[in-house]
């Protein structure tokens, strides 16, 4: 049998007369949209416009909770406490919530943002808090995030559903880690680098690293962000070349 593999994007992220990304366009593309819940960007009428685009292309809508700092767009590491962490997760949580059941559907998952994403994979703590703040809301709810990381640690201690993830716009070292942003091969904005690298990952489960070792991943979303360098061309390559290799694009939630 062919794979199935769902495609991401983290989308939303717009503020006021802050434009970032073509949600639009990207909606198009996806099969699950992560949107920001205010913190690190977004707002509520952004979050509402989401919404209705999920509803209009049948995308299953995710919460991208992130840390408090707008500024900073949330990629900014914060000595914020697990119980921090928690609260300002489900007040960001129950706020995307609330304006997706005013168009009729649900929050269906979770994927948290930038530098809380990688507190998340290596503070067990804060991934542990993370994760019972979830249990508590609704432990329907899976959590997508880093493969073999604290966080899918946390997700099976706590019972909760979680979904592997793997980056076709970002360059990975041989760890699993990410290529820190501002060094050379952090942000993979070629479409054809990153069709080839969709492939590989949805295909195989894994993808060759900077060194060239391999790094075995077990996908079962790839991410593409909307505020990357030509997204919608690179997403639209993406989703063209999996689909012309018989790969089934579905939402894993």
């Amino acid at each position: 049998m062919r794979p199935a593999i769902d495609l991401n994007s983290d989308l939303g992220e717009s503020f006021g007369a802050w434009r970032v990304g073509d949600d639009e366009a990207m909606f198009r593309l996806v099969t699950s949209a992560n949107i920001a819940c205010g913190y690190h960007a977004g707002d509520p009428v952004t979050m509402a416009a989401s919404a209705r685009l999920a509803v209009m292309h049948g995308v299953v809508l995710g919460a991208h909770p992130g840390y408090r700092d707008r500024v900073g767009f949330g990629r900014r590491a914060l000595e914020t406490s697990p119980a921090e962490i928690a609260a300002e997760f489900l007040a960001q949580l129950g706020v995307l919530d609330g304006i997706a059941r005013g168009s009729g559907i649900r929050v269906r998952y979770v994927k948290a943002h930038g530098a809380l994403y990688h507190r998340l994979a290596a503070d067990e703590q804060a991934a542990h808090a993370f994760a019972e703040a979830l249990a508590r809301y609704d432990a329907s709810l899976p959590i997508l995030g880093p493969p073999f990381s604290a966080l899918e640690r946390a997700a099976d201690a706590t019972g909760l559903r979680y979904a592997r993830e793997a980056f076709v716009d970002r360059g990975y070292v041989a760890d699993g880690s990410l290529v820190p942003r501002g060094e050379p091969g952090a942000v993979v904005d070629d479409p054809t680098a990153a069709s080839d690298r969709a492939l590989e990952l949805a295909e195989t489960g894994g993808i060759t690293v900077d060194d060239g070792s391999r790094l075995e991943l077990a996908p079962d979303s790839l991410c593409m962000h909307g505020d990357t360098p030509g997204a919608v061309e690179l997403a639209r390559a993406v989703r063209a070349a999996l689909e012309a290799a018989g790969v089934e694009l579905r939402s894993f939630a």
